[in-house]
C-alpha cells in the first residue's frame, strides 16, 4: 500500500514538467556582457548592470519564450569617462533609446542542457534577427532561497553597424561578442 502512495506525487510531478513553466529574470543574478576590439590593441569588455525580463519553458514540446530588457544607461566598462561616451549619441544614445530589447521568435530546446533561441534584438531603435546559442541550462531548487530557479548561459554575435552604431569604425570594432548569464525564478 505504501508504494501506491507515491503514484499521486509522481503524476503531479510529471504534469508539472509537461506544462509550460513561467519564470521572472532575477536582475541581481543576471549578467549581460560584451567584448569588442579596441583599435587593434586590446579587447574591451563591458557589462550592463540592469536587466529585467521573463521566460517560459515547455519541456514537453521542447520550446519556450524569452523576453529581456536591458537599461542601456547601465553600461559599465569600469571607466567612468568611457562609459559616459558610450551612453552618448556616438554609441548607445541612451536619452533617445533607453532600452535594449530582445524577444524570441522561436525556441528549440535541443536537450535538457542546451537550446537555440531565434529572436529579434532592438538596439538604437533598429530591430534585427539575432540567434542565441544556449550552452547551458540548469534548473532546480536554489539551495539558498529555496526557490525553483533556472540558470542559462547564452552567447551571440552581432555587428554594431547593423544597428546604426558606426562611430569609430573601423578602428573600434564592428564585431561584438555577447554573453548572457541569466538566473530566473519560477513565477508563483
Amino acid at each position: 500500500m505504501r508504494k501506491l502512495a507515491w503514484i499521486p506525487l509522481l503524476l503531479s510531478m510529471s504534469a508539472a514538467m509537461a506544462s509550460p513553466t513561467y519564470y521572472t529574470i532575477d536582475p541581481s543574478h543576471t549578467y549581460p556582457h560584451f567584448a569588442i576590439d579596441h583599435l587593434g590593441f586590446s579587447t574591451l569588455y563591458g557589462r550592463f548592470d540592469q536587466t529585467t525580463g521573463r521566460l517560459m519553458i515547455d519541456w514537453e514540446r521542447k520550446t519556450g519564450f524569452v523576453e529581456v530588457k536591458i537599461a542601456a544607461v547601465s553600461i559599465n566598462t569600469g571607466h567612468g569617462k568611457r562609459d559616459k561616451h558610450l551612453r552618448s549619441p556616438d554609441f548607445l544614445n541612451v536619452m533617445e533609446f533607453p532600452d535594449i530589447h530582445y524577444e524570441s521568435t522561436h525556441v528549440r530546446i535541443t536537450d535538457d542542457k542546451t537550446a537555440v533561441v531565434e529572436g529579434k534584438l532592438t538596439l538604437l531603435g533598429v530591430t534585427r534577427p539575432v540567434t542565441l546559442t544556449v550552452e547551458r541550462i540548469h534548473c532546480g531548487i536554489n539551495p539558498i532561497n529555496k526557490k525553483d530557479t533556472c540558470g542559462f548561459n547564452a552567447k551571440a554575435h552581432i555587428k554594431r553597424s547593423d544597428f546604426g552604431s558606426r562611430y569609430g569604425l573601423p578602428g573600434i570594432g564592428d564585431d561584438m561578442e555577447l554573453w548572457f548569464e541569466v538566473e530566473a525564478i519560477k513565477d508563483e
